[in-house]
């Protein structure tokens, strides 16, 4: 009987370990990150550009029920568009910066140790247009007039289009790392891809562009206060 006592003992601390060892606290944080954006817009036909650069940030807040699993929202402003690449005629210059609101809601995948943490963060993203602004250093309306501008197999009609959609809707990802200090505060490093699927022109089969959609790569950094 003693025998039978000490086994069944043993038994009820071990499922006491487990049990405690599977035990985790749900946590909520809130915070702020801000950072850069390097964009461009997918033309169907294509046109000649480079990255566009403009600046985003925001504020967040994230949910974690399970061990490694959790929801990250955020409500950010992001300055997206493209600039016109004119390497070979470098007098010339174009940029149109499309200013944004973003709602991106992500599954936030965390794993590691307290100190230290990888994180992927991926969810679709709201975004509506809130500016629209050409930086030019010549008439966009008058190309064909202008002297030594390099309208050989290059696409102008985009130069001069008014945006028709302000709306846009797409897929974000990214992935990073977080730092923890005193277990309340969180300074995070992330690198992030959005893929648009809007269009900013008309789309039809009429209209000159099939496509015309946003896509930008975004480094930021951030401060998370953990509330719960």
């Amino acid at each position: 009987m003693k025998r039978i006592a000490l086994i069944l003992a043993l038994i009820a601390a071990s499922c006491c370990g487990i049990k405690a060892q599977t035990l985790y606290k749900p946590h909520f944080h809130i915070g702020g990150h801000a950072g850069v954006a390097m964009s461009q817009q997918s033309f169907n036909p294509s046109i000649e550009q480079k990255f566009h650069q403009g600046i985003t940030m925001g504020v967040s807040a994230m949910w974690a029920e399970e061990r490694h699993v959790g929801i990250r929202a955020e409500l950010n402003l992001t300055q997206r568009g493209w600039t016109e690449d004119f390497t070979e005629t470098p007098q010339f210059s174009y940029s149109h910066t499309l200013t944004y609101i973003e709602l991106p809601i992500m599954t936030h995948i965390f794993f590691g140790g307290r100190k230290v943490k990888g994180f992927f963060n991926l969810g679709p993203q709201l975004c509506y247009m809130i500016g629209d602004n050409v930086d030019a250093n010549f008439d966009v309306n008058k190309i064909g007039s202008i002297e030594g501008f390099p309208t050989a197999n290059r696409t102008t009609e985009q130069m001069k289009m008014d945006i028709s959609t302000r709306f846009d809707y797409g897929i974000c990802a990214g992935a990073g790392v977080q730092f923890t200090i005193k277990r309340k505060h969180n300074i995070m490093l992330e690198g992030r891809y959005y893929y648009g699927l809007g269009n900013i022109f008309p789309a039809s089969k009429k209209d000159y562009f099939n496509a015309s959609r946003g896509n930008a790569i975004t480094v930021t950094l951030g401060y998370m206060f953990r509330l719960k």
